[in-house]
C-alpha cells in the first residue's frame, strides 16, 4: 500500500474519526443501528487517516500527498 493521504488530509480524518467514535459510543444517536455505523465511519476514518491510505481514493485516482488528480 502506497500512501496517497496529506498532511491535512489525514489530520482531518483522524479529528473527524475520533469525533463520530465519541459520539458512537457516548450514545448521542439513540436509534441503535445508527450509533453503530457512525461509530463503524469514524474507525474507518481513524485508521485510513493513521496509516495514510485510502483504498477509495486509489479507486478513483485520487491522491493528496502529492496534491495530484489522475
Amino acid at each position: 500500500m502506497q500512501k496517497n493521504e496529506g498532511k491535512i488530509d489525514r489530520a482531518v480524518r483522524v479529528v473527524l474519526g475520533l469525533v463520530l467514535l465519541y459520539v458512537g459510543a457516548a450514545q448521542v444517536v439513540t436509534t441503535g443501528m445508527a450509533t453503530y455505523i457512525i461509530a463503524l465511519l469514524g474507525l474507518i476514518l481513524l485508521v485510513t487517516g493513521a496509516t495514510g491510505y485510502c483504498a477509495l481514493y486509489s479507486i478513483l485516482k485520487l491522491d493528496t500527498l502529492n496534491d495530484k488528480v489522475g
